[in-house]
């Protein structure tokens, strides 16, 4: 079993109701009829109202929803590729790597998962996807990614998940060249709109500096962060996998 990761963009008078009516009601039923293994949804939809911690450049174009299946392999993903590039303006798809680093119960940042599949998550998603240093070597982007990236940030902030996804390939045509896609949730937010919360630095302007050094010295070392870009987003677990 393979996972598949789109990013989907629609077009720029598009509410983020009908980003949530299109996703949900639409385009998930048909992907579930077509029998995937797994389906989440991320979606930039009304119940998303939160800033972004790291801005887009003005004026661009940002992704509204990631969907992720899981099909038995991705030689046979068309009619799913196919029903997700209708209902978008255009889609950027990946063949993934997940690693689920931190998962709803781990930690004390939220209770283990009560809520049934198709239900909203608590809380709000930041999704980010980035290239790795354009000076770096695959092995060495992932190393430092996964093995310091990812025990320091979840050392310094509250997520409640946090999902991995090293690219293997994009398969679709003109899709950015991004090596990770990363799905972070957060208990609410307000830990995402202030840095104090966002950075656990208990309201020491100090530990907050601190940790917002550390944080940028990490993201510079391994990837490209003039091209890194972020959405938050409302996550949507259709279809749990295995289910």
């Amino acid at each position: 079993m393979e996972k598949l990761v789109y990013v989907c963009w629609m077009p720029e008078a598009t509410t983020p109701s009908e980003v949530g009516m299109v996703f949900r009601h639409q385009l998930a039923p048909t992907l579930l009829g077509l029998g995937v293994k797994g389906l989440e949804l991320h979606l930039d939809d009304e119940l998303a109202d939160t800033r972004a911690p790291v801005p887009a450049p003005k004026d661009e174009a940002l992704p509204v929803a990631v969907v992720s299946v899981w099909v038995d392999a991705y030689d046979f993903r068309q009619p799913v590729e196919q029903a997700i590039a209708d209902v978008s303006s255009f889609i950027a798809g990946y063949q993934v790597v997940e690693s689920l680093y931190g998962d709803y119960g781990r930690n004390p940042h939220s209770a283990p998962r009560n809520w049934a599949d198709g239900e909203r998550s608590p809380g709000i998603v930041t999704m980010a996807m980035f290239p790795k240093r354009p000076d770096m070597d695959r092995e060495a982007f992932w190393q430092f990614w996964h093995g310091h990236q990812s025990p320091m940030s979840e050392a310094i902030q509250p997520r409640c998940r946090y999902v991995r996804n090293l690219v293997v390939r994009p398969f679709t045509e003109g899709a950015p060249d991004f090596q990770g896609i990363v799905a972070e949730a957060w208990p609410s937010k307000e830990h995402v709109e202030d840095p104090h919360l966002f950075f656990e630095s208990h309201g020491d302007n100090d530990v907050l500096m601190a940790n917002i050094t550390t944080m940028i010295d990490h993201g510079n070392a391994f990837m490209d962060m003039d091209r890194l870009r972020s959405v938050t987003m409302s996550e949507y677990l259709m279809k749990s996998v295995g289910e």
